[in-house]
């Protein structure tokens, strides 16, 4: 662990990490949380599918990796609150020697990230706490879990959307990928102005004294994969990134657009 610290929480202000657990029907989360979620949903009803449809995506993703890509290392920065299906869980069931590192700058997650630990004896986890506008730290943490001189998987799953400025958002990607060799992969998905309800709710959540989300255009998104080798079926909503069979037909198309890249 990076900070062994004891750790602060503040339960007066909501946070993104506890609002989402709270959106995937978690109990890790406060009144403040579900409050904020309450307004979010009250504005936005569709808030829960995009909370799901994005979670169901980073599950095919890594499925994915591990299964056809032979990925076998994962820094999953922006990682949230244990739920169903972390990464390790994934990843380990398909390939139980795969090692991943979590990041995350939330002390509440610190808390409960015992249960993102709970590694298969054949590969590994470990917990960072740092901020994803970090990067140096967090490649120089990552390093003592993961080989960096062999394919790994950078995931950033809702989370470049806390980077209010694009550049920035752009120069974070692109250092982090230049720590990682050729055949690694990039899975990114944030929150899009596609749906206009979407973007007035996050409006009153970012001014209940959160950090602030910005939903981007999809066409921003597409270019955090500049220089990749793009995988069908490209940067899309998260629904409808490789949906597995569905009796009830495709899930609706949400405001959350996402896509995996491979380095060449």
């Amino acid at each position: 662990m990076a900070d062994e610290n004891p750790v602060k929480i503040d339960s007066t202000v909501p946070h993104s990490a506890r609002v989402w657990n709270y959106m995937l029907g978690g109990k890790d989360n406060y009144p403040v949380d579900r409050a904020a979620g309450d307004r979010v949903r009250e504005v936005f009803p569709g808030m829960v599918d995009i909370a799901r449809q994005s979670r169901y995506m980073l599950t095919r993703v890594v499925r994915y990796l591990t299964e056809d890509a032979g990925i076998r290392q994962f820094l999953d920065i922006g990682t949230g609150l244990p739920t169903v299906d972390n990464t390790h869980e994934v990843a380990q069931r398909a390939a139980p020697e795969s090692r991943i590192v979590y990041v995350d700058n939330d002390p509440l997650v610190l808390v409960h990230a015992e249960a993102l630990l709970t590694s298969a004896p054949e590969g590994a986890t470990d917990y960072i706490q740092a901020d994803v506008r970090d990067p140096e730290y967090i490649l120089e943490q990552a390093a003592k879990t993961l080989d960096f001189g062999k394919p790994a998987a950078l995931m950033l799953m809702g989370i470049m959307g806390l980077v209010a400025d694009y550049e920035e958002t752009r120069s974070i990607v692109a250092r982090l990928l230049a720590e990682l060799p050729p055949g690694s992969y990039l899975a990114l998905y944030d929150g899009t102005d596609t749906d206009p309800a979407y973007v007035q709710a996050l409006r009153g959540y970012n001014g209940n004294g959160a950090v602030p989300y910005t939903p981007r255009n999809p066409e921003l998104i597409v270019r955090l994969f500049d220089g990749l080798e793009l995988l069908e079926p490209g940067v899309v909503s998260v629904a409808r990134w490789r949906p597995d069979p569905n009796p009830w037909g495709t899930p609706p198309e949400v405001a959350c657009w996402g896509g995996l890249a491979r380095k060449s």
